[in-house]
């Protein structure tokens, strides 16, 4: 199931990154519209499915370090230097999406 939303979504990134240039107008044609504003709608969702998915995955990331320090305590140390190097590579995820959807606006 979780392979399914993964792809589904992996789609639609993929289909508005790619739309916008396909479906471009020359200026001043008949029936133009601006179209700028689809780019920041589809910012908007992009930003906020990166965000959702990284905090998932930090939650998940602390219920495991934390239920693995119970188990064991004097893996704590290792177990919390692990934990918060993953949580800055979650995090990065996020951040690189953020680049992408300023790079593709500008």
């Amino acid at each position: 199931m979780l392979k399914k939303v993964w792809v589904i979504l992996t789609l639609i990134l993929i289909a508005g990154f790619t739309a916008a240039p396909v479906m471009a107008q020359e200026h001043g044609a008949e029936g133009a519209t601006d179209t700028g504003y689809w780019l920041w709608i589809s910012a908007g969702f992009s930003m906020a499915i990166a965000a959702s998915f990284c905090g998932l995955a930090q939650g998940k990331a602390i219920a495991a370090a934390c239920e693995g320090i119970a188990r064991n305590p004097g893996a704590a140390g290792a177990i919390r230097i692990t934990m918060i190097i993953g949580l800055a590579l979650i995090e990065s995820l996020a951040l690189y999406v953020l680049v992408v959807v300023f790079a593709k606006i500008s």
